[in-house]
């Protein structure tokens, strides 16, 4: 063994194994309090609450804007006046939840559980919504204007009143659902089902239904001018008052100018 000299340095002496057995036992213990701690945070713009467990949360008029809310649970939550603009909510629990005037503009909600949820006068323009499920859920009066809810579950929903102006709600389910007033101008329901539903008044200057399920709908008042309702299933449905001015019919011809109540001159 050489001796040392003056001025050497003396080398470090590596990790025995069970130092390093200890060290990796520390950052195993330690790693899940990591992933813990995010879910007591408080509510703050772009908090992690992945998965995290939020259920019956007093969120009103909070900050949660560009959060990322994929697969919480929010059941029951009140978000009332929450700013949640560019949220990521997808794949979330949102049963019965209550975002009344609440804002979600471009927020990501695909695939959420959104059953009886509460979205009264709450502005979500360009918010996707794409195979969510919000049967029963009240969005009377909300701005859902460019929103995308393709193949959307929609059934008893109440949208009265709501803006859905080139929404997309292609192949989306609105069975039984209340739409009277509802702005849906220029918006997309091709192949969507909406048996019994109710669109009084509603606003469809062309819109595409074709190949829609309309069975027994209530169209009374709503104006259709310029929509296509080609290859649609109409059985039952009702226009009594309605515009049909150059709206494209189910056998693909075109109603004539100022047509109403029925395709065809007054």
């Amino acid at each position: 063994m050489r001796a040392m000299r003056a001025g050497d340095r003396p080398r470090p002496r590596p990790f025995s194994r069970r130092a390093r057995g200890a060290l990796c036992l520390l950052a195993l213990l330690h790693w899940p309090l990591v992933g813990w701690s995010a879910c007591d945070d408080p509510p703050a713009r772009r908090v992690n609450w992945l998965r995290c467990d939020k259920r019956s949360a007093d969120l009103t008029g909070a900050d949660l804007r560009e959060a990322v809310l994929t697969q919480i649970d929010l059941t029951d939550a009140k978000l009332t006046g929450a700013r949640l603009d560019g949220a990521d909510l997808g794949d979330a629990t949102l049963t019965g939840a209550d975002f009344a005037s609440a804002t979600l503009t471009g927020a990501r909600l695909v695939s959420a559980k959104l059953e009886r949820t509460v979205f009264v006068d709450a502005r979500m323009a360009g918010a996707r919504l794409d195979r969510a499920v919000l049967i029963q859920a009240n969005l009377s009066d909300a701005d859902l204007s460019g929103a995308r809810l393709y193949q959307a579950d929609l059934s008893g929903a109440n949208l009265s009143g709501a803006k859905l102006g080139k929404a997309n709600l292609a192949q989306a389910t609105l069975t039984d659902a209340k739409l009277p007033n509802a702005d849906l101008n220029g918006a997309v329901l091709s192949r969507a089902m909406l048996e019994n539903a109710v669109l009084s008044g509603a606003k469809l200057r062309g819109a595409k239904l074709d190949g829609a399920n309309l069975l027994a709908v209530d169209f009374s008042g709503a104006d259709l001018a310029e929509a296509t309702l080609a290859d649609a299933r109409i059985d039952g449905a009702r226009f009594t008052g309605a515009k049909l001015d150059s709206t494209i019919w189910v056998d693909r011809k075109r109603c004539p100018p100022g047509a109403v109540g029925e395709c065809r001159d007054k």
